[in-house]
């Protein structure tokens, strides 16, 4: 694992629980304006360093899965909006958005759906709190839910595979564009070509992955400017070709409608509920920072530019066929647009691939692969580029896309409530040290190095959602209810008092 080396540990004191020490210092919750911050900086009232240690923007980031001491903690909570708003200006929001309309739904019952799935975007926020507080990666802090060994296994399902899952769906989505602008430079995409075009942008992708933390937090607000300026002239034209009194032909009622909205919801909340890592691109931040800051830019910064893009779908599907998005889309924009447009798409899912490559290679590591951090985004990218191969030129894309994301809800959903729920059992208070420690001696080894809480929350959470599923098959309890996939609500629902209930008595949450 590369890392640098950590400072001295700091004499620790007990916690009000009895439970695992905390370090001298501020509480992670402390006051967040003036005064000096642990590490000898003073602060702003946002809670930001005011003079901040160097930023290594030009070299590959030294920190895996390890602490982050105080005196590395840099920056603003406000830097978290551009990040995430590069990673939902992207192709895949605009199939979402399109999807809607193919499913059935009228305009605004499209927008409604997109409004209600975007929500989840505040889980999104709540979950990134923990990462000042801990100042580790979620990867490392998900061991207070499930147990140093319960842990592992975590981040090798929910962590690793799913994020290479997405990685290959973005890649797929960003090369069928690349593969139009090769086209339009008169090269022919053949078969070999298009092996080419997908290397290539894959290994953009891993590059900014690779560089880290630092290049991701300078690099996107650039990102975002040229994307929300190129989606600025595609919103133009498709709004003013929409037909905002769009119905479909045969109009859905009923029960029809109820499974329909639902499966629409559960797609559109996949996106956000993928990011149960968005601790890993707030650690950095002061502990002193606002835990209201941190949530709000982070979910500000993924619901705004996910429900534009998404509408903008939605409204191009009232006025052109999007089961083909990216044909449908240029037929309507004008000519000398179209290869701007192809590299924006282009561009949108490199930044949302590198979030997902620079996490899936921290979850690796967690998984107890004691390799560098770089090394293991290099091993992710690769499974993702084979993957993305098959789904290309193998199988369908559109029906991949939209099997693959509601049926990953099975697990993610009910995971997302488990950490949010712990969060606020623990009202944000980790102790990123005691976390680092995966010695049977750890607060967090729990019975066997597995929390009992954490591994029946997920495993009630999952199997209901299972059972309730109506998407790649019909569960017993979707088809006993006339096919509503209630997979989300009750998965998040039934996990998460699971896990509450169980884990509320415990001396590490007690305050």
């Amino acid at each position: 694992m590369a890392s640098t080396l950590p400072d001295p540990a700091p004499r620790s004191r007990p916690t009000a629980s009895g439970g695992a020490p905390a370090p001298d210092g501020p509480a992670p919750d402390g006051p967040a304006q003036g005064g000096p911050a642990p590490d000898g900086f003073a602060r702003d009232a946002e809670g930001a360093v005011a003079r901040p240690p160097d930023r290594p923007g030009g070299r590959i980031e030294a920190h895996g899965i390890d602490h982050i001491p105080d005196a590395e903690r840099h920056g603003r909570a406000r830097e978290l909006f551009p990040v995430w708003a590069a990673a939902n200006v992207n192709y895949l929001s605009l199939v979402i958005g399109g999807a809607l309309i193919l499913m059935g739904l009228t305009l605004w019952q499209a927008l409604a759906v997109l409004a209600v799935g975007n929500l989840f975007w505040t889980l999104t926020g709540l979950l990134a709190v923990s990462g000042p507080a801990a100042g580790a990666p979620s990867e490392v802090i998900t061991r207070a839910l499930y147990g140093v060994l319960g842990n592992r296994v975590n981040n090798a399902v929910v962590g690793w595979l799913i994020s290479v899952c997405y990685f290959a769906l973005n890649l797929s989505a960003a090369a069928v564009a690349a593969f139009s602008l090769v086209e339009k430079v008169g090269i022919t995409a053949n078969t070999g070509v298009k092996v080419v075009v997908i290397v290539v942008i894959a290994a953009l992708t891993l590059t900014i992955s690779v560089y880290g933390h630092a290049v991701i937090v300078r690099l996107y607000p650039v990102i975002t400017l040229a994307l929300g300026a190129a989606f600025v002239v595609v919103a133009v034209v498709v709004v003013r070709r929409a037909d905002f009194s769009y119905t479909p032909a045969h109009r859905l009622t009923g029960l029809d409608l109820w499974a329909t909205v639902l499966a629409g919801v559960t797609l559109v909340a996949s996106g956000p509920l993928s990011y149960t890592t968005s601790a890993d691109f707030s650690r950095y931040l002061p502990r002193t920072t606002p835990k209201r800051a941190v949530a709000g830019w982070t979910a500000l910064g993924g619901f705004l530019p996910s429900m534009v893009v998404c509408s903008l779908g939605a409204l191009a599907a009232t006025t052109v066929d999007m089961t083909d998005p990216q044909s449908a889309l240029e037929s309507i924009l004008p000519a000398w647009f179209a290869p701007a447009f192809l590299l924006a798409l282009v561009l949108g899912t490199i930044a949302i691939n590198a979030l997902t490559a620079y996490s899936a290679g921290l979850a690796l590591q967690a998984v107890g692969l004691r390799i560098r951090r770089s090394v293991s985004v290099l091993f992710d990218g690769t499974a993702a580029v084979a993957l993305t191969l098959y789904g290309l030129l193998v199988s369908n894309f559109l029906d991949t896309v939209n099997n693959v994301l509601q049926l990953t809800v099975v697990l993610l959903g009910p995971s997302t409530a488990i950490y949010a729920t712990d969060i606020l059992l623990r009202r944000a208070r980790y102790d990123g040290q005691a976390l680092s420690d995966e010695t049977p001696s750890s607060p967090f080894w729990y019975r066997g190095g597995v929390n009992p809480a954490g591994a029946c929350a997920l495993l009630a959470g999952s199997t209901i959602a299972a059972l309730c599923v109506n998407t790649l098959y019909t569960g017993p309890l979707a088809a006993a209810f006339g096919g509503l996939d209630l997979a989300l609500p009750v998965g998040m629902v039934l996990s998460s008092g699971c896990y509450a209930v169980i884990m509320r008595r415990s001396s590490l949450v007690r305050r």
